[in-house]
């Protein structure tokens, strides 16, 4: 029973998320794909694991190759010990040394993700980026977000200063499965609807250039044959808006 009631709140919770927010997501997919036909690029942060988020859509089978992943030190969960990127993601003016460190610019946009909403690093990256004159589209949960305060020194929260929000849906705290002799809830949400909307959106964006006529460059499987090759190709068709290392 407890199975079949984690897979109906799932999947309850993907097809409310796809109802509410199709407008907002074709906004923001729209935007990805004037922002890549304009020669801008396309970048993702988040911290922990709204970080693990941000690389699974980045390079990997699937997924769309103008993605460049932002990352931070100290705060995704190689860290030894993990707690340690509680306090980092909490670390006022960390967010804009990483940003000096990026090719971030005007024009391009980058996707912030952060459940909670209210640590200072996701925050202020988002402010940063926006005081860099590029679109920052935020993933959060506004349920979560709007019944807790900001770390942040503005004391905003990531929804309150990014140009589009997508919600993901997540309950305050995060965790939403009841398990029967368990004290704290399990069965976290914001994995699995986050990587539904972010797969979608990048779906959509490469739908979007598609109909006008770009072939979207999507990583092939380099363990297919040909596919390494392939890759490599678009690399070199993209490589101005591609900063990640490639031969």
């Amino acid at each position: 029973m407890l199975l079949e009631a984690f897979s109906e709140m799932v999947t309850k919770r993907i097809q409310e998320l796809t109802s509410r927010q199709a407008g907002v997501i074709g906004q923001v997919a729209d935007i990805m794909a004037d922002t890549a036909v304009a020669g801008g690029s396309l970048f993702v942060f988040g911290c922990s694991h709204s970080g693990l988020l941000a690389q699974d859509i980045y390079y990997r089978a699937g997924g769309l190759m103008l993605v460049n992943l932002i990352a931070g030190p100290g705060m995704d969960l190689t860290q030894d010990p993990p707690l340690l990127t509680s306090d980092m993601e909490r670390l006022p003016g960390l967010a804009a040394r990483i940003l000096a460190h990026t090719a971030l610019q005007t024009g391009d946009l980058l996707l912030v993700i952060s459940t909670s909403g209210r640590n200072a690093v996701p925050v202020e990256m988002a402010e940063e980026a926006r005081e860099r004159g590029a679109r920052v589209v935020a993933m959060t949960s506004l349920a979560y977000a709007t019944a807790v305060t900001s770390h942040a020194p503005s004391g905003r929260r990531l929804h309150e200063v990014a140009d589009f929000v997508l919600d993901n849906g997540a309950p305050v705290g995060d965790a939403a499965l009841n398990v029967p002799g368990v004290e704290a809830p399990m069965g976290p949400l914001s994995s699995i609807t986050g990587t539904f909307l972010l797969h979608a959106l990048c779906a959509l964006t490469a739908l979007r250039l598609a109909e006008r006529g770009i072939a979207a460059p999507v990583f092939l499987s380099g363990n297919l044959d040909g596919g390494r090759e392939y890759n490599e190709a678009m690399f070199r068709r993209h490589h101005a808006q591609i900063h990640y290392p490639h031969r």
